[in-house]
């Protein structure tokens, strides 16, 4: 017997409204922004400066009297590409000592990677921001004052579109002035750790949710052999 339910296309599992202005609006009208964060190895510092970063980060945390997200993205590194230009360059190679020790770091890269999946992290903080809402109760009781108002000859607020929309705009455009102020504070206090912190744009906000809910179909590819200049 065939299913006559319809599929539920993907989208209405994604609490995503839009993306605009560099800002997420959620479907309840919460707003984020997300900055992508450099990293530091911390194993790599001495006891005392890691004892400094620890309080640092305290600090940050501290002054903070919004939450936050932090999480980290991993993704495959595709280096197909990069095998490619190395061996178009061995190719290209006349010098024959050159061209040698380019086949053996060629062939060294593939067979770690077939060994180990080499992996590309990128360190991310979600900054929200979520304004309050007009409860159901409130909603259904603006109803009522607005039936009460046209029986009394008072204009119908749906004859008022424009006014309200420009109020609309100019309430969102408050909620991102607020939020992107939250941002800057975190930039600020991650700057302190030697952190540098830059809010997404658009169309890397897109990329970014594109890659989360398709982790199979992309894969980082590494910069080419001629890029790095290896």
């Amino acid at each position: 017997m065939p299913n006559t339910k319809e599929a539920l296309p993907t989208q209405k599992f994604i609490e995503i409204d839009r993306i605009e202005n560099g800002t997420v609006i959620l479907n309840g009208g919460g707003l984020r922004q997300i900055l992508m964060v450099s990293g530091i190895n911390f194993d790599l510092k001495s006891e005392e400066e890691q004892g400094l970063i620890i309080s640092l980060f305290q600090g940050f945390l501290n002054s903070l009297n919004f939450s936050v997200q932090i999480f980290i993205h991993s993704r495959k590194v595709n280096i197909e590409g990069y095998l490619a230009n190395l061996e178009k360059r061995e190719s290209q190679e006349s010098n024959e000592l050159l061209k040698n020790q380019i086949v053996e770091y060629r062939e060294f890269i593939r067979a770690f990677v077939s060994e180990n999946a080499i992996m590309s992290k990128s360190y991310f903080v979600v900054v929200p921001y979520d304004p309050v809402q007009l409860s159901s109760q409130g909603e259904a009781f603006t109803s009522k004052i607005f039936g009460l108002l046209k029986k009394k000859g008072v204009e119908s607020p749906n004859k008022r579109l424009p006014e309200a929309n420009a109020t609309q705009e100019r309430v969102m455009s408050e909620h991102v002035e607020q939020l992107t102020q939250r941002s800057n504070q975190v930039i600020s206090g991650l700057n302190q750790m030697n952190l540098r912190a830059i809010p997404l744009n658009d169309a890397e906000l897109v990329e970014l949710f594109y890659n989360l809910y398709n982790p199979e179909a992309i894969e980082k590819e590494l910069p080419s052999a001629e890029a790095t200049g290896n």
